[in-house]
């Protein structure tokens, strides 16, 4: 009868054993174990316990026999198997090799288990909730999974707070007779700390209201150890620090009291920055932006940004007052000036606004604005125009994923609403509406399906007065792919793009990951610029490679245009940014 082994040792093939004859063979491992079935976990433990040997004559292999059998045994009543059959030989050869040759037995099975948390801690959802299933009644031992229970019950002590928490009873005992394991822990929590008040070091530039508007700890709330991470990250994001240090020591608690202390120092007050980037929408294109990152103890900040391109140059200045709390919720100033010339259309915008936002407590971000803007126009020889609008308006928004910038799930909403009236300083009555949703999900590890959904009107008593800024243009990297930038549109007798009363998007991809940080994708787009809801869609498709770079993904597309009525065709796409 010929018994099947789970190896250690696998055979090379003809070209590479013509190599390694031809090489010296002082690096080989000298240690073969061969475990009897199919057993890939006991075969990867024991071969890291026992690890690479070499350079052993046959003598000196056959005294470390003992040793490695020992190893290979500890590997196994790791993993529950506490009475294997083990036999070694020396294999001739240069160099010679230890074979160990395991039959694994029958495991060691958990007969009972007994976890109890006595204290205020049994009482405490946090604590007690959730705790590791394994190893359960029944399972094979494995002591890695008693040591994570034991240890999970550790962290959440000194997690949440329970500092004077201890092991009353921590016992595994194993009967390799009977094949049978008892496992109790019994865990006494003690009295759970409780977080003081928070004080800040004072050799910096800021007024201490604005370090307390980032603290959101109440004095004599149960201790969490997230609670002080948070502060901490809050701090540091909030771009005003250049080091940042949050300690709640619970060796300096009295009467359960932990006292927090959070040491800053301020970060250079400005910076420069400057990019080139490029996309098939716009070409190349230059970014510049100049920030102070603190103008005064207040926190106030201010900054200006410019990006240049063949279609597109503008010129922004802002100024921004931080609110309660300043990580979330701030009022920000800006001017700005713009000028396009895409396709049939050229316009110069000039804006002065403010926008406020605010995190509501359900998870959305809302802004409340009002800007004033002057839009001068030409679209194509017939239509040209110079409005002026005051446009008061809403947002909301809500983003979640799983990662910042390569998430595996989540999704993102948004809404906006802007109008303005003729009574009110406005050259036209106009109501502006846009809304986008976008979602993502993995299933089974690699396969990404992506999904974005965008619908937008314009209402208004004269749409030739509308300027283009309001109207909507379809096509390009993030619309319709297959199509022009901005070239979706109705068409006046001329033929010029005038832009649409409403636009409708929709776009399904799915993504298949064939390397680290890199994927391959397949979509589909429909949409356009219309006058009415009921009038056509253009449709583009096509594949893709995705390189998840440090700081975000890279797209790279090509496209076909399915509707050749809307100008589709081959096109090639390449674009940046998140895909939420």
């Amino acid at each position: 009868m010929r018994t099947n082994y789970t190896s250690g040792r696998f055979s090379l093939g003809a070209v590479v054993s013509l190599v390694l004859a031809l090489a010296p063979l002082a690096n080989a491992n000298q240690v073969d174990i061969r475990i009897e079935g199919d057993y890939p976990e006991l075969l990867q433990n024991a071969r890291a316990f026992v690890g690479e040997v070499e350079n052993r004559s046959r003598p000196s292999l056959r005294r470390y026999g003992r040793t490695a059998e020992d190893q290979v045994r500890e590997a196994l009543r790791a993993l529950g198997y506490y009475s294997p059959s083990i036999t070694r030989r020396i294999q001739d050869g240069d160099p010679p090799v230890l074979i160990l040759e395991v039959v694994p037995g029958e495991p060691v099975r958990v007969a009972s288990r007994e976890v109890t948390i006595s204290g205020p801690a049994s009482e405490d959802p946090d604590f007690s909730a959730n705790l590791p299933e394994q190893p359960a009644q029944g399972d094979i031992l494995n002591h890695g999974q008693y040591e994570t229970l034991r240890q999970v019950i550790s962290s959440r002590a000194s997690r949440l707070g329970y500092f004077d928490g201890e092991f009353e009873q921590r016992t595994l005992r194993v009967n390799p007779e009977t094949r049978e394991a008892d496992i109790v822990l019994h865990f006494v929590s003690g009295d759970r700390y409780r977080m003081g008040q928070v004080s800040f070091n004072e050799d910096h530039v800021f007024d201490q209201s604005l370090l307390r508007r980032f603290v959101q700890i109440e004095p004599g709330t149960p201790y969490h150890a997230d609670k002080v991470a948070e502060l901490s990250s809050d701090l540091s994001n909030s771009g005003y620090f250049e080091q940042v240090l949050v300690t709640a020591p619970p060796s300096e608690a009295e009467d359960g009291v932990i006292p927090v202390t959070a040491r800053v120092s301020e970060r250079d007050p400005r910076s420069v920055a400057a990019g080139v980037g490029f996309s098939t929408d716009v070409g190349p294109r230059f970014r510049g932006t100049w920030t102070e990152h603190w103008v005064n103890e207040w926190g106030h900040r201010r900054g200006a940004e410019t990006e240049l391109s063949a279609p597109r140059q503008n010129i922004t200045g802002w100024y921004e007052l931080p609110l309660d709390p300043p990580m979330t919720d701030s009022i920000r100033l800006s001017a700005g000036y713009q000028r396009e010339d895409i396709e049939d259309v050229q316009s110069d915008r000039f804006t002065v606004g403010q926008q406020w936002r605010h995190q509501m407590d359900n998870g959305w971000t809302r802004v409340l604005s009002m800007r004033w803007e002057n839009e001068r126009f030409d679209i194509g020889n017939a239509e040209s125009g110079n409005t002026r609008l005051l446009l008061p308006g809403i947002a909301f928004s809500k983003r979640h994923a799983d990662s910042p910038i390569d998430p595996s799930r989540g999704y993102r909403l948004q809404f906006d609403l802007t109008g303005g009236l003729r009574d009110a300083f406005s050259t036209v009555d106009v109501l502006h509406v846009n809304s986008e949703a976008r979602g993502l999900i993995t299933l089974a590890d690699n396969h990404r399906f992506l999904t974005r959904f965008q619908l937008a009107g314009v209402a208004t008593n004269r749409f030739s007065d509308v300027p283009p800024s309001l109207r909507f243009f379809a096509g390009g990297d993030q619309s319709v792919r297959g199509y022009g930038y901005e070239t979706l549109s109705p068409e006046d007798s001329e033929g010029n793009a005038v832009g649409g009363r409403y636009q409708v998007v929709g776009s399904v991809e799915y993504q298949y990951e064939v390397a680290d940080n890199w994927r391959v994708a397949a979509f589909v787009d429909e949409g356009n610029a219309i006058d009415n809801l009921n009038d056509p869609l253009a449709t583009g498709a096509g594949i893709g490679v995705r390189w998840i770079s440090p700081v975000g993904p890279i797209r790279f597309d090509v496209a076909r245009g399915l509707d050749d009525q809307f100008g589709g065709g081959w096109r090639l796409h390449f674009s940046m940014g998140p895909e939420l």
